[in-house]
């Protein structure tokens, strides 16, 4: 089993900046894919960003040039950098945790008002 703990989110106005954490911890594989999820209401949970432990990093094309994903290997640990956030960015955000099975975070709320 693994577990996930998310911090950060919150609310901001249009064009401000937020950082997501996402800390793993229990039974970590040394090949895992690690990463962000989100879903706004009456949307399907899309993906955000991924970063594989062998250094392969995705992003889905809304998010390019504004978030940055970064992980800390030795703490198990996702950061999602959101810089010039829009209205549209609102969502909950969910950590993913990736090997033979998928863990998720319970999610946080990312607010960006207009």
């Amino acid at each position: 089993q693994v577990q996930l703990e998310e911090s950060g989110g919150g609310l901001v106005q249009a064009g401000g900046s937020l950082r997501l954490s996402c800390a793993a911890s229990g039974r970590i594989s040394s090949i895992n894919s690690m990463g962000w999820y989100r879903q706004a209401p009456g949307n399907q949970r899309e993906l955000v960003a991924t970063f594989h432990s062998r250094g392969f990093i995705n992003y889905a094309d809304s998010v390019k040039g504004r978030f940055t994903i970064s992980r800390d290997s030795g703490k198990n640990t996702v950061y999602l950098q959101m810089n010039s956030l829009k209205p549209e960015d609102t969502a909950v955000y969910y950590c993913r945790y990736s090997d033979y099975n998928n863990y998720w975070g319970q999610g946080t709320q990312v607010t960006v008002s207009s």
